[in-house]
């Protein structure tokens, strides 16, 4: 790999991460760490969402069912089996994949696409929530409650600065991760099946293979977010799994940070979590206000910012780098180019 592609590549991901690794050493808040560790949560489920959607073109509303898994899977196997907690959420990370899979699977088969694979994956999600309240393993409407013992081996630990990393490192994890996939071959398909499905079909692309793959790491990597969100808050139920809330946020983020970019749904969930949070300091604790603020972002985007935030930077960076050539003394130095000839100057 060349020191260009590094720089423009894996560099901006490893500058983001280390300033973000140092925040709990200067904010010693637990509300502002106890935000943070609850966006970057979010900011990983839309990285999944992202990765489906944003770049494979497969929108999803109902992503709550990989969330949903990973959640449980890890609550019910520390709760009613005793498995390391660890272990737990490598196994929730597996299960949420081969629910992606399972669900990819009964529907690209079937050809749906659009609008009708967004009902599907809102139906299954749907399922699984009425399954999961009244399931007697997962706790049923109670819900299930892990115990608290706090130690690094329980996957539990008594500083929220704590908490902050590992999803920091998880996010971090899946900023190379995308980045990788989309110079990668499978990145290429990914988009050509987004953009024109039957043209990449004709190239040769197996385009059931290369939706198959993104749904299952879609799946594993949004199931992960909600390992984490059991292990966070130790109390699951079936709302909170698999209610509509979560698959709402993993859409809205990476819409409003940058559809199919790397950085999109991290930018897009601290947009987000920030404005709602800002507009608690001044209009108070009124029920509903984040989702009216949610309502009103994306209105403003789809309307003046389509292509998200990040969007709306690279044009700036676009438009300062021309104004910044065309002042520069270099350019102002370099004579004009010769005109092209006319017709009748041309030589016969």
């Amino acid at each position: 790999m060349s020191a260009r592609d590094l720089s423009t590549g894996f560099l901006p991901i490893v500058l983001v991460v280390a300033l973000l690794a140092l925040v709990p050493l200067f904010v010693t808040s637990n509300t502002i760490l106890n935000f943070l560790v609850f966006t970057l949560i979010i900011a990983l489920a839309a990285q999944g969402w992202n990765l489906l959607a944003g770049y494979g073109g497969q929108f999803s509303f109902g992503h709550a069912a990989f969330f949903g898994t990973g959640a449980y899977a890890a609550a019910i196997l520390q709760v009613n089996l005793g498995v390391n907690a660890y272990v737990a959420f490598l196994v929730g990370i597996g299960l949420g994949a081969l629910v992606g899979f399972v669900i990819g699977y009964l529907s690209f088969r079937s050809g749906l696409k659009g609008s009708y694979f967004a009902l599907v994956t809102l139906a299954f999600a749907e399922v699984l929530r009425i399954l999961a309240n009244s399931a007697g393993f997962t706790g049923g409407a109670a819900g299930i409650l892990i115990p608290l013992d706090v130690s690094a081996w329980n996957f539990q630990f008594e500083s929220r600065g704590a908490y902050y990393w590992v999803a920091l490192a998880l996010v971090a994890a899946v900023l190379v991760l995308n980045r990788a996939i989309e110079r990668a071959r499978f990145g290429a398909q990914l988009v050509a099946v987004r953009e024109n499905e039957a043209a990449a079909r004709a190239l040769g692309v197996d385009a059931l293979s290369v939706k198959l793959k993104a749904i299952a790491l879609s799946g594993a990597i949004t199931a992960a977010a909600g390992g984490l969100y059991a292990q966070y808050f130790l109390y699951l139920d079936a709302l909170i799994a698999y209610g509509p809330w979560i698959s709402i946020e993993a859409l809205l983020a990476p819409i409003v940070g940058g559809l199919g970019t790397v950085f999109g749904p991290l930018v897009g969930a601290l947009a987000l979590h920030g404005l709602s949070e800002a507009s608690k300091l001044f209009v108070g604790e009124i029920p509903g206000i984040d989702l009216v603020i949610f309502g009103a972002v994306l209105i403003l985007v789809v309307a003046f910012a389509p292509d998200g935030v990040m969007g709306v930077i690279g044009r700036v960076r676009r438009r300062l780098g021309g104004v910044s050539a065309k002042t520069s003394p270099a350019s102002a130095a370099a004579p004009a180019p010769a005109p092209a000839p006319t017709r009748e100057e041309t030589p016969a």
